[in-house]
């Protein structure tokens, strides 16, 4: 198979998925007073049309990821066509590709921290409704806020069709948190953290509000015991200061890992689950791996091995239906 030859170390998507039974105990911490606030989903815009100044970094930040979206762009990178006559795929690489993405995950969590590296799971998926809340930093404009998050609500809604789960947005009450914040808002995000997500380590919650900046966005799942793979809640991170396509790549991907597809694989094309950015939007490949992924012929638990004649039997339908 054809592969672009434009890989670089320069970029990271991070897909993390803890167990809740590996945490420590830890109290409920509730916001405090001089935490930035960011506006929910559904929040209008400030009346007072008063701006919110943004820091060097940030302002620094924005620059490096549009140099980076502009490389991309020339390098032929960042496709939104879904793929085509260009990208074939098997049902043999269908089965690989599904196995690998959702039966394998990217890193490990290990004293608190997530270190890189590829390891055996089990299928994780949601069984409960999931509810999206959208929260923004009051750096992030009207405009971009409004665009981001007309984006994200059209997402959710070809997510809940291609799953068949019911997945919508929500202004309250979500379970599904997506930050779009500045670096410097969601450094002091950790209360809020803490809040959504009660129990986890001081190291994991600096992960989260301190990435480095070669993580473009992130995404961490949970399930609330070591005996089950159901996740019950997740936060994605997408970085304000990303320019507009990259924002939206980001939306596209973390938002479908979290919900159950937590790895990457350099052989899966046309597919967003691949860090050579050939495509920053779902493709038709990525929509079968989601329709296979709440399959109820598969069960969230079961093992690589468990699973592989169940995945067998679903990609031969989808080629046996003309995909």
């Amino acid at each position: 198979m054809r592969r672009l030859p434009c890989r670089r170390p320069d970029r990271l998507r991070a897909a993390r998925r803890i167990n809740w039974a590996l945490l420590p105990v830890v109290l409920l911490v509730s916001a405090c007073a001089d935490l930035v606030q960011p506006r929910s989903a559904e929040a209008p815009a400030d009346p007072s049309g008063t701006t919110v100044t943004r820091s060097s970094a940030s302002l620094e930040l924005e620059r490096y990821y549009t140099r980076i979206q502009n490389r991309f762009l020339a390098q032929g990178l960042l496709r939104t066509d879904g793929g085509g006559v260009d990208t074939p795929f098997s049902q043999r690489q269908l089965v690989e590709n599904f196995t690998r993405i959702a039966l394998y995950e990217e890193y490990a969590l290990r004293n608190g921290r997530f270190v890189a590296g590829e390891t055996e799971s089990r299928l994780s998926r949601w069984s409960d409704p999931v509810r999206v809340q959208v929260l923004f930093g009051d750096s992030v404009p009207p405009e971009q806020r409004a665009s981001d998050l007309r984006t994200i609500t059209q997402y959710v809604r070809r997510l809940a069709r291609l799953t068949g789960h019911d997945i919508r947005m929500s202004q309250t009450g979500g379970n599904y948190h997506v930050f779009v914040m500045s670096v410097d808002e969601l450094a002091r995000t950790g209360d809020r953290v803490r809040a959504i997500l009660p129990g986890l380590p001081d190291t994991t919650v600096d992960d989260i509000t301190n990435p480095d900046r070669n993580i473009f966005c992130a995404v961490y799942s949970f399930s609330p015991s070591q005996n089950t793979s159901e996740t019950t809640s997740a936060l994605a991170v997408i970085r304000s200061e990303h320019p507009e396509l990259m924002r939206r790549s980001c939306i596209h991907e973390e938002l479908a890992q979290g919900l159950g597809l937590v790895n990457d694989s350099p052989a899966a094309r046309p597919s967003i689950f691949n860090d050579d950015e050939e495509f920053a939007t779902l493709t038709t490949h990525d929509e079968i791996l989601l329709k296979m992924l709440y399959d109820k012929r598969l069960r969230p638990g079961m093992t690589p091995a468990e699973a592989r004649p169940t995945i067998e039997t679903i990609a031969a339908e989808y080629y046996s239906d003309g995909v």
